[in-house]
């Protein structure tokens, strides 16, 4: 079978990009390397990243032998692992490099996921071609009730992404719905609805979980997640 973009996987890295990166084993159009991500309750969660020459890259979870999460965005798989600060996961998802743990954003592993980014082939899109967000929940602190974030426009996007930086946030802050401490938190069986165009109960997939793009990354933002987003786009 041909490899995807005619690429196969002992051609999507040199020799040099891998060198010393524990774990590599080269499939027909992708290569896996050993991951991880550490959270200071949990300690680490090690897995194995999938980097595809499509751009995709997919986290098969080993954190447990008895872990059946499988084909996780990095996203998911940074939440899976319990880290406290999620929604960083090129700099808290890692591999090992001559024994040390170092985060995706310091190698190589990334230039197909960037690049397949630049050419609006990005996976994270919807049924009308633009990208897809799957709704979000932040907890309140004072009450401790998780609130739903849904990410259609990029004001939406914004909102959230605020939110998402305010230490201390609470339901008072809430201005798109009307929504306060004494309101009930959403059902369990309703939280996994959250919008994904591939399978309504989505945990999150390729086509739910945006990586970044111009809807939910914001030029007058300084936090490093918008400012690593704009830096790649112009390389």
């Amino acid at each position: 079978m041909a490899a995807a973009n005619g690429v196969s996987g002992a051609g999507l890295f040199s020799e040099e990009e891998l060198r010393e990166v524990s774990g590599v084993r080269w499939g027909e159009d992708f290569v896996e390397v050993t991951c991880g991500c550490t959270s200071h309750r949990y300690g680490d969660a090690v897995g194995r990243l999938r980097v595809c020459a499509s751009g995709d890259l997919e986290i098969n979870c080993e954190c447990t032998p008895g872990c059946r999460e499988d084909k996780l965005t990095p996203a998911a798989f940074e939440k899976h692992s319990g880290k406290e600060t999620a929604g960083k996961w090129r700099n808290t998802v890692w591999v090992m490099v001559q024994g040390e743990k170092v985060p995706l954003s310091k190698t190589a592993l990334l230039k197909y996921y960037y690049l397949a980014h630049k050419s609006g082939n990005g996976s994270h899109k919807g049924r009308n071609g633009r990208p897809s967000h799957r709704d979000e929940f932040i907890c309140c602190t004072r009450c401790g009730k998780e609130r739903r974030f849904r990410l259609r426009s990029k004001e939406e996007c914004r909102v959230y992404h605020d939110a998402l930086a305010k230490v201390n946030w609470t339901c008072a802050d809430l201005t798109t719905d009307r929504v306060t401490c004494d309101d009930e938190e959403e059902r369990a069986s309703r939280k996994v609805l959250r919008g994904c165009s591939r399978a309504p109960s989505c945990s999150g997939c390729m086509k739910c979980v945006c990586f970044g793009c111009e809807t939910c990354r914001f030029k007058d933002c300084d936090c490093q997640t918008c400012v690593d987003f704009y830096r790649n786009s112009k390389e």
